[in-house]
């Protein structure tokens, strides 16, 4: 039979599942002869029971709070019900699987009504019974009815003003006066407060359950991803109380700084109140230091349970009390909330103390705090206070603050003159590079998280906020608009990339710096993980910033964004439009120059690192122009007539560009292309041979659908490349030439594919794309309706859809090591950074991950987890 109730001593903290945090832990507290009032904890299970069956509370929990209670009573001496002087009031509070602090509710000094206030006054004080009473009445308002705490504290302060003094002075009569008051209140919202305590208990503990479902902690599930079907746990324990005299009190304490990580005990206490008050903020507490002096034993004793609490977690603990007349109690403890910089100070800390391992201080770290150590964030306590404009796709972490512009030209010309500014686009174009370089941070009203604007704003590091739907952008007029709210061009925007939200006016931002710390926790993931960690980049400054984070290897670095430069994109599109032989090889001429010069600098910077370098990927229609004043122009240029170059961009144009002609197509239909760039590749590479450094050239093909495309492209290339050599009077070298496997079709034929391929890398972002029928590029408009709906549980472009795309991967790993056992195989698309998805990676055989440069250190760490989770697992 089912067990819905556990007393305090029948659990333990193995069990948070089922007891949630607060009760696991009251549970594993009471075990460790720690001074916890007693109590019991109904379950998580019951939580999701109750609001799926309507009559599971009557059938299934009833009897069993009843028997709960009677047994509290045997423990305490005290009782629920009845008037006798020995009261036992009892608080209800939720507990969660996962903390959420202050997402969920709590009622305390349950158990009171009239006369038991009465009685407790006799037993007391006046100001005490009612001031509990008083408590008891507006909390139970809020929880269990809705109604809003602040009408209780201003029929309170209106009581005190026609009294002429303080509640504490009040008389037995202005006391009940008051609570009479209090009751209207309920009547006014066509309720009433329950004089039967069972009453109170039972309809408190069905509010708690239902707390479950409330806006905010609904809200806070899905910022910090926790599911919605775990429930919340219902904690019944009896009351001890802080505000009982000047030598009672309570109080909220870490055994280390949240802040920074430092140890010593940080936090508050406050003398003659109870729990809420110290979080409400209604009075100012004391350091917890300042209770050494107040209270020498309590201060001691609760020095002696914090140091033996975090040895027994082995983490840093909050940890709440209450000192009731002398007396300290232990109220609840759990692992600390902390920035991502205390959390790398505390985990190597404990390291050095002894108390955990380096494996385990490895897996304490999300990959995800990397980024606040690596990116700006926003000033806490600005945040605040901030307006926010929107809410857009979190595609690219970091946090800044400028002039809004809605044109790359006008960013340049502002960053120039030394001016910070955000580029605000309906979505951004290879063209828009310029722009996007020197801008503070990236935001587009359309577009998903593989969309332009994000693929680059991750490789450059720069913040970035994508298909942000909310927002009415006129680049013509240079307004944007939300709601009511319109800003034009110069108004100052604060865009925060990690969480998506736009806030209006100037945020300060500050950087998290903890470089030897991060380096050392990285340094032991590198020796935890399996699967090795390279980076999408060709820049030379997005290559150093990879190097700089400890990248393995380069896993893709895309050829067409080396032609957008001013002179590149002339010669490019002279290319693209000529008209004969001539202009072709004048072209290919002045291109191989500038591509030598790249790849040669390329070589030159990542040095003995692996690097693999993808061929001309894009159709040739988004090298072009499209404004007319742009096309006058290049007509100029290249000496052509403009109505027929307009006539020939249209004739290029592509109705759906993503399945037309481009990557191994282009190949095959202009081999001069490829043949151009891999001359650039091995005329760099022989050079730097001859300086010294030895080059292994990996060339990828991209776009791969059928074995005789791969096959084509790789003899012709294969061939010139034996030319090369001959040509450079050279002996020949190593190299490899791989495809990177994008299409469903590709996978399914990768035992064919590895007959000829070196090396496989797997393009998520494609894969995907062909896979669902969605484009990356406008999944902003339905995706967030689709994960609100619970169609998708996330975004598929941002973690790997295992049950689809992850069985089409999986199946090109199993043919193509059939073929070639030690075949390297990589992941070079945008989910390849993600920590979500990196343990599935490992599990199918892949390699390496391949991610933008500053995602590195997170993926550095996030790879190391996952084997240390397998290896957990397989143990």
């Amino acid at each position: 039979m089912t067990q819905f109730i556990y007393s305090f001593e029948e659990g333990n903290a193995d069990q948070n599942a089922l007891l949630g945090g607060k009760g696991a832990n009251l549970a594993e507290m009471t075990n460790l002869g720690l001074p916890v009032p007693p109590g019991f904890t109904i379950t998580t299970e019951s939580c999701i029971r109750f609001l799926n069956e309507p009559y599971f509370f009557e059938s299934h929990l009833k009897t069993g709070i009843l028997e709960a209670v009677d047994q509290l009573e045997k423990k305490t001496q005290k009782y629920f019900s009845g008037n006798d002087q020995a009261l036992l009031l009892v608080s209800v509070r939720s507990g969660a699987k996962f903390s959420m602090p202050g997402m969920m509710d709590t009622i305390l000094n349950l158990g009171l009504n009239d006369l038991r206030t009465q009685t407790l006054a006799q037993a007391t004080n006046l100001d005490f019974a009612y001031n509990c009473y008083r408590r008891l009445m507006q909390m139970f308002a809020d929880v269990v009815y809705g109604i809003p705490k602040e009408d209780f504290d201003q029929l309170l302060l209106f009581f005190e003003k026609n009294a002429g003094k303080s509640v504490k002075d009040f008389t037995l009569e202005e006391h009940q006066a008051l609570i009479d008051q209090y009751k209207q209140l309920y009547y006014e919202h066509h309720q009433t407060f329950p004089q039967s305590p069972k009453e109170q208990l039972f309809t408190a503990i069905k509010a708690v359950f239902r707390s479950w479902n409330n806006p905010r902690a609904q809200v806070y599930r899905e910022l910090n991803q926790i599911p919605d079907d775990l429930g919340t746990a219902v904690n019944v324990q009896a009351m001890v109380f802080g505000n009982s005299d000047q030598q009672s009190g309570t109080g909220v304490v870490f055994t280390r700084n949240p802040a920074n990580g430092q140890k010593g005990l940080f936090g508050e206490f406050l003398l003659q109140a109870q729990g809420e008050d110290v979080v409400a903020g209604i009075r100012t507490p004391e350091p917890i230091q300042a209770l050494e002096e107040k209270m020498p034993q309590a201060y001691a004793d609760f020095l002696s349970y914090a140091q033996k609490l975090e040895e027994h977690y082995k983490d840093m603990q909050d940890i709440e009390f209450t000192i009731e007349k002398g007396k300290l109690y232990i109220l609840q403890t759990r692992n600390g909330k902390r920035t991502a910089k205390a959390a790398l100070k505390i985990a190597l800390d404990l390291v050095e103390e002894g108390i955990i391992s380096q494996n385990t201080a490895l897996l304490r770290i999300q990959p995800a705090a990397i980024n606040q150590l690596i990116h700006p964030v926003f000033d806490e306590e600005q945040l605040q206070t901030a307006s926010v404009l929107a809410q857009g796709l979190p595609a690219s972490p970091g946090a800044a603050t400028g002039q809004i512009v809605f044109s790359a030209k006008e960013a340049k010309r502002l960053h120039e003159a030394g001016i910070k500014v955000i580029l605000v686009r309906h979505e951004t174009s290879p063209e828009d590079i310029e722009g996007m370089i020197v801008s503070q941070a990236i935001v587009t009203s359309h577009g998903g998280m593989t969309s332009h604007a994000a693929v680059v704003a991750r490789g450059m590091g720069t913040c970035c906020v994508a298909g942000c739907e909310a927002l009415r952008i006129d680049e013509e007029a240079k307004t944007l608009q939300c709601g009511e709210i319109i800003l034009g061009q110069g108004d100052i925007l604060s865009v925060d990339g990690s969480t998506g939200l736009i806030y209006l006016g100037q945020l300060s931002t500050v950087l998290v710096e903890n470089d030897q710390e991060l380096e050392q926790l990285l340094t032991w993931a590198d020796q935890a993980a399996q699967l090795k960690v390279r980076a999408n980049a060709e820049t030379i400054s997005d290559l150093q910033t990879a190097i700089q984070f400890g990248v393995q290897g380069i896993g893709l670095a895309r050829t067409e964004h080396m032609f957008f430069g001013q002179e590149r994109i002339i010669e490019m599109r002279r290319l693209i439009l000529a008209e004969n032989p001539l202009e072709v090889k004048a072209a290919l001429k002045k291109l191989l120059e500038f591509q030598s010069q790249d790849f040669y600098q390329m070589f030159q910077t990542v040095g003995q690192l692996p690097m693999i370098i993808r061929l001309l990927d894009p159709p040739m229609h988004e090298f072009l122009p499209k404004e007319e004043q742009e096309i006058q122009f290049l007509a100029q240029t290249l000496q052509k007539n403009p109505v027929k170059l307009t006539h020939q961009i249209k004739q290029l144009q592509e109705s759906n560009p993503m399945l037309g002609h481009r990557g191994c197509r282009l190949g095959i239909t202009q081999p001069d292309v490829y043949k151009m760039q891999v001359e650039a590749i091995f005329s760099s590479a022989i050079r730097l041979q001859q300086e010294g450094l030895t080059i292994r050239p990996e060339i990828m093909i991209p776009l791969i659908a059928e074995k005789a495309e791969l096959t084509y492209i790789k003899d012709y290339l294969v061939n010139f490349i034996d030319q090369l050599f001959t040509k450079y009077q050279i002996q020949p070298f190593p190299y490899d030439i791989g495809t990177m496997i994008e299409l469903p079709r590709a996978c399914l034929i990768a035992d064919q594919l590895a007959q000829d391929a070196d090396f496989f890398s797997f393009g998520t972002n494609d894969l995907t794309q062909m896979t669902y029928g969605f484009s990356r590029d406008d999944i902003g408009k339905f995706i967030p309706s689709y994960t609100d709906k619970n169609i998708l549980a996330v975004d598929p472009f941002q973690s790997v859809d295992r049950q689809g795309v992850g069985i089409l991967m999986s199946l090109a790993v199993q043919k193509a090591r059939q073929i070639k056992p030690d075949l390297t195989i990589g992941i070079c698309g945008e989910v390849g950074g993600d920590p979500d998805s990196i343990p599935f990676f490992q599990e199918i055989g892949v390699n390496y991950v391949s991610c933008s440069p500053y995602r590195v250190p997170a993926a550095r760490l996030a790879v190391a987890q996952a084997n240390l989770l397998k290896q957990e697992e397989t143990k």
